[in-house]
C-alpha cells in the first residue's frame, strides 16, 4: 500500500467519524441516508428484476418459436413417411429429435428464469416494505425526540424558575420577625422581673415591720408581768 493509499482510506476514516457524529446529533440524517440507500438498492433491484423478466419472455419467445417448429416438422415427417420419402424421413427425424432436446433445455431454462423472477419480485416486496417501515421508524422516532427535547427544555425552564431565593429572603422575614418578638418578650420578662423585686421587697420591709410589732407586745406583755409581780411583793 503507498503512501496515497494510506492518506486516502485515513482521510475516510475521519469522514466516517465525521458522518457517524453528525447523524448521531442530527437522527433525521441517518435516517434519511437510510432510507435513500434502500431505495437505490431498490432501484437497482428493481432493473435487474426487468432484466430477468427480460430473459424470461425472450425464453418463452424461443420456447414458442420452437415448438411451432417441433409442430411443424411432426407434419413434414408425417407427409414424408406417407408418401414414402425415407430419406427425407430419416432427416426430419434428426431434425425434430434436434428441436425435441431444445424444447426440453428452453423448458428448464424458462422454469429457472420464473423462478429468477418470482424470486426478485419477492426481494423487491421486501425492500419495499422494509423502506416503508423505515419511514414510518422515522417519523415515530423522530416525534419520541421531539418529545423528549421539548420535555428536556421544560425541565430546564422549571430549574430556573427555582424558588430557593424567594424562599430564603421569607426565612430572613421570618428570622426578623421571630427576633422581634423576642424583644417584645425580653422587655415584658424585664418588667415583670422589676416587679417581683420590688414585691419582694415590700414583703420583706412587711415581715421585718410584723416582727417589730410582735416584739414590741411581747416586751409590753413582759412588762406588765414584772409590774403585777412588784405589786403582788
Amino acid at each position: 500500500m503507498n503512501i496515497f493509499s494510506r492518506l486516502a482510506n485515513l482521510v475516510r476514516g475521519f469522514l466516517s467519524l465525521f458522518v457517524t457524529g453528525l447523524e448521531q446529533q442530527h437522527p433525521e440524517i441517518a435516517y434519511e441516508n437510510a432510507i435513500n440507500t434502500m431505495v437505490e438498492k431498490y432501484n437497482k433491484l428493481k432493473n435487474a428484476t426487468a432484466g430477468l423478466i427480460r430473459l424470461r419472455e425472450d425464453a418463452a419467445d424461443r420456447l414458442q418459436k420452437a415448438q411451432a417448429q417441433q409442430k411443424e416438422l411432426s407434419a413434414m415427417l408425417e407427409q414424408a413417411m406417407a408418401t414414402g420419402q425415407d430419406d427425407l424421413a430419416v432427416e426430419l427425424i434428426e431434425r425434430k429429435e434436434a428441436i425435441d432436446a431444445e424444447i426440453a433445455s428452453l423448458d428448464a431454462e424458462l422454469e429457472a428464469a420464473e423462478k429468477d423472477v418470482d424470486t426478485a419480485k419477492n426481494a423487491l416486496t421486501e425492500v419495499k416494505g422494509e423502506i416503508a417501515k423505515l419511514k414510518s421508524e422515522k417519523d415515530r422516532m423522530l416525534a419520541k425526540m421531539q418529545s423528549a427535547q421539548a420535555r428536556t427544555r421544560i425541565n430546564d425552564q422549571l430549574e430556573g424558575l427555582s424558588v430557593d431565593a424567594e424562599l430564603r429572603a421569607l426565612e430572613n422575614v421570618r428570622t426578623g420577625i421571630k427576633d422581634t418578638i423576642a424583644k417584645a418578650k425580653l422587655g415584658d420578662e424585664l418588667r415583670e422581673s422589676d416587679l417581683d423585686v420590688r414585691l419582694k421587697a415590700l414583703q420583706a420591709g412587711s415581715s421585718k415591720a410584723t416582727a417589730r410589732a410582735k416584739l414590741e407586745a411581747l416586751k409590753k406583755e413582759r412588762a406588765g408581768q414584772a409590774a403585777g409581780a412588784d405589786r403582788t411583793i
